[in-house]
């Protein structure tokens, strides 16, 4: 690709629940802040062709296009197109594939993209979906809980209890650390007196070992979609990723002058829904196979930790030294504001990639239901 990524910025996350940091934000408001943000970083880019958003709960505040709603807010032009997009918890980097895309057939020069997600406003689920409870549909294709399904793909993949008790410490411990460290929230917008993000919760390896299974009780409400396959419990509270508040936003183009990075490359994937979480593997393997790099090429990764089992997962099967993932730790510390997830995900990555002096970095989301994408890009000096 040619696409260069002028700047991206992400909101700090907030708790998802009435008295949390950016509860009584709306949608449009975060993504207003947003844009002012990379107005004030890379002047014009609020001259944009378009304006794309993933957003999964698409009602009440979020309905509407929210991108839209965004755009008015935000006081884009009026020729800007908007558009919302929900692709589960892949959203907010499928938004900015897609505008990539985009930019790269020459459709339009310019586009601003990415995420925003309000779990205060708009719960888990809130849109209820006939989907969610079709049991119409073919057992391997009906909707499964994420947190069942972490569960039934730790027990596949024989993912052990230790091994994602390893991986939440680190991503709590890091977070921790990175909390305040400017070099690696260099692209985080205070909103009012909101900085940090909420939902960090340091806890003892001592503690994560003596928690209780959390999702047996979940699961035994799904059993046509289940069927006769033994599962066993393991994840914990501290092994799912926090229901937050946040926003993500990229601006993107064809310049390269003043730009942070170039798109390398752009995957998106289906895959078997009965094998949930798992797309993402796909679609980081696809977008090194097209890029023509692997893994030992990779200065740093963002790996969405969508439950425990996945980073565990990755950490175990890939060739990857555990030093260049998630260095500012992950979603099961900072939370999951899931149409905004992959937007903030990138911007976390320009800050690692900056803070390293990198060159290639990688971001990989994985969802429900055979989800998943991912991207490489370059930074420029």
């Amino acid at each position: 690709m040619t696409v260069y990524i002028r700047d991206a910025v992400r909101t700090p996350r907030g708790k998802a629940r009435p008295d949390g940091g950016l509860a009584k934000q709306t949608p449009q408001g975060l993504i207003t802040a947003l844009v002012a943000a990379l107005e004030d970083r890379a002047p014009g880019a609020k001259d944009s062709d378009t304006l794309m958003l993933g957003c999964v709960g698409q009602i009440g505040a979020q309905g509407g296009n929210v991108a839209m709603v965004a755009k008015l807010a935000a006081g884009l032009p009026d020729r800007a197109s908007a558009q919302t997009i929900n692709s589960y918890c892949a959203s907010g980097l499928v938004a900015i594939g897609q505008a990539a895309a985009l930019i790269e057939s020459g459709i339009i020069d310019s586009a601003l993209a990415g995420g925003v997600e309000m779990m205060s406003a708009v719960g888990f689920m809130a849109d209820r979906a006939s989907f969610y409870t079709d049991r119409a549909l073919p057992r391997n294709a009906q909707y499964l809980p994420v947190a069942v399904a972490a569960d039934r793909l730790s027990t596949r993949e024989a993912i052990s209890r230790e091994a994602m008790d390893a991986a939440t410490f680190t991503s709590q411990a890091r977070a921790s650390s990175a909390n305040m460290d400017t070099s690696l929230t260099a692209s985080r917008i205070a909103i009012g007196d909101v900085w940090l993000d909420e939902c960090i919760r340091p806890i003892s390896e001592e503690k994560l070992a003596s928690l209780p299974a959390a999702f047996a009780e979940l699961g035994s409400a799904y059993p046509d979609v289940l069927g006769t396959e033994p599962i066993t419990y393991t994840h914990t509270v501290a092994h799912a990723p926090p229901v937050c508040d946040g926003a993500g936003l990229a601006a993107l183009g064809r310049t390269v002058e003043g730009s942070r990075a170039v798109i390398v490359e752009y995957a998106e994937v289906g895959g078997d829904p009965c094998a949930s979480l798992t797309a993402g593997f796909a679609a980081m393997d696809k977008v090194l196979t097209r890029a023509g790099l692997n893994l030992n090429d990779i200065d740093r990764i963002e790996f969405m930790e969508a439950f425990a089992v996945t980073i565990a997962k990755f950490l175990r099967d890939y060739p990857v030294d555990p030093e260049s993932v998630n260095v500012s730790g992950g979603h099961l510390a900072k939370g999951h504001p899931m149409g905004a997830t992959g937007a903030i995900l990138l911007s976390t990555l320009l800050d690692a990639l900056d803070a390293c002096r990198g060159r290639y970095g990688l971001v990989v989301v994985t969802g429900a239901s055979g989800v998943g994408a991912a991207m490489i890009v370059e930074r420029l000096t």
